[in-house]
């Protein structure tokens, strides 16, 4: 069903390998995206995050309200970005009608 493919890291541009295996883990856990990391770039932002190391935040654009947003990640342009209380009323909308 799954079959290895070779992805790029985000982080440090190094070809790796996500494996039929751990393509049928991510869908086991219900994870829909590919990992955007290598497996040692992974291991040290896991690391970072365990140590309290400083979050990068990001500024944005609304695409509900039109105000600014900060948010954790590097907002992409094929996915609305919201910022918190937006992001609320999104989240609340969704479990209404789940």
């Amino acid at each position: 069903m799954y079959q290895d493919r070779t992805l790029t890291c985000r982080d440090c541009g190094v070809e790796f390998v996500f494996s039929a295996g751990e393509q049928a883990f991510f869908a086991a856990k219900g994870l829909q995206n590919d990992p955007q990391r290598c497996p040692s770039c992974r291991q040290t932002a896991r690391n970072a995050r365990a140590a309290g190391g400083p979050r990068e935040y990001h500024a944005a654009i609304c695409a509900m309200c039109g105000g600014q947003a900060i948010v954790p990640f590097a907002p992409r342009n094929d996915r609305p970005v919201y910022c918190s209380s937006c992001f609320d009323k999104v989240r609340a909308a969704a479990g209404t009608t789940a």
